[in-house]
């Protein structure tokens, strides 16, 4: 249970907690405190509904990293297998793309300019990162097997119909 807690807690713990209630601290006396958008307020309610989806899809991807991956998102623990199952089977990173979503609500919930500057450097750096650092491992590690799985699919925009390994 621990090998799974601690990646959960470091990584998305620190982008989505530990970062932006620094930057709350940080900015809570000037001109772009966050001021949480209420619960009477529409903005709230389209900020939590569109992040439902968001956390159920890093929830589900982190599922499918532990049940077929044999490992974790960490750096320190990844998958021993290659995962096309689940939401992998529609994006190659749902689970990144549902923190991108999660912290967007973020942003929105708390009326925040710095919470959404440190969602775009999230994006950004993630945009960068796997590419070149993440994605050149996984071809490393997977080979032809990766490659197809690149091919057929996208970095983070979803496919509307699942793709499935051909049976070998």
């Amino acid at each position: 249970m621990s090998r799974w807690i601690i990646p959960i807690a470091v990584l998305p713990g620190t982008v989505l907690v530990l970062v932006p209630a620094l930057i709350a601290w940080a900015t809570r006396d000037g001109p772009q405190a966050a001021e949480f958008a209420g619960f009477d307020s529409v903005l709230f309610w389209l900020a939590v509904l569109s992040g439902l989806p968001s956390a159920a899809l890093s929830i589900w991807s982190m599922t499918m990293f532990f049940r077929f991956g044999e490992g974790t998102a960490a750096p320190w623990d990844p998958p021993r297998r290659l995962v096309v199952a689940g939401p992998y089977r529609h994006v190659r990173n749902p689970m990144l793309t549902g923190v991108f979503g999660l912290l967007i609500v973020e942003a929105l919930c708390l009326q925040s300019w710095p919470l959404a500057a440190w969602t775009a450097v999230v994006i950004a750096g993630n945009a960068i990162y796997f590419p070149l650092v993440e994605e050149p491992k996984l071809l490393a590690r997977f080979g032809e097997d990766y490659r197809q799985y690149c091919r057929h699919v996208r970095r983070w925009l979803p496919r509307l119909r699942p793709w499935s390994q051909p049976a070998e």
